[in-house]
């Protein structure tokens, strides 16, 4: 059984794997910044809207056609706080890592990619490279 791996040495090697590690620092995080961003909703943004349109809870705003009621307050206040973490995702990290990376590529003198062709570019191409297989027949 020398050399034979255990139940928990394979246990081990997923655990440690990369990738896992990486799911669950992401997980821990998101979870972190989750707090973070309903806060800034529910104190900050929130409180503003409510300053500028009147009353904050939204969940019974509703309008009536013949006998159905169309309950519309929760959808926006769903719409708003999906606005505000989109946002906050935004501007306090994606905007942040894009404009590190491209000070970090230009200080080590990495060239910018060149733009990925449009499919119309694409097919212009296929286009010019069909009629000048049709004329050298």
């Amino acid at each position: 059984m020398e050399g034979s791996p255990t139940l928990f040495s394979g246990f081990k090697k997923f655990l440690m794997r990369g990738n896992v590690v990486d799911l669950a620092v992401a997980v821990v995080m998101g979870a972190a910044f989750g707090a973070i961003v309903n806060s800034l909703v529910k104190d900050i943004i929130m409180p503003l809207i409510t300053a500028i349109f009147g009353k904050q809870d939204y969940t019974k705003l509703s309008f009536k056609i013949h006998n159905s009621t169309f309950a519309y307050g929760d959808l926006l206040t769903n719409v708003i706080t999906f606005l505000s973490i989109a946002g906050a995702v935004y501007f306090l990290i994606v905007m942040p890592i894009n404009h590190f990376n491209d000070r970090r590529k230009a200080r080590l003198g990495i060239p910018e990619q060149a733009a990925a062709p449009t499919d119309v570019q694409l097919l212009a191409e296929i286009r010019d490279l069909l009629a000048a297989q049709r004329n050298s027949r």
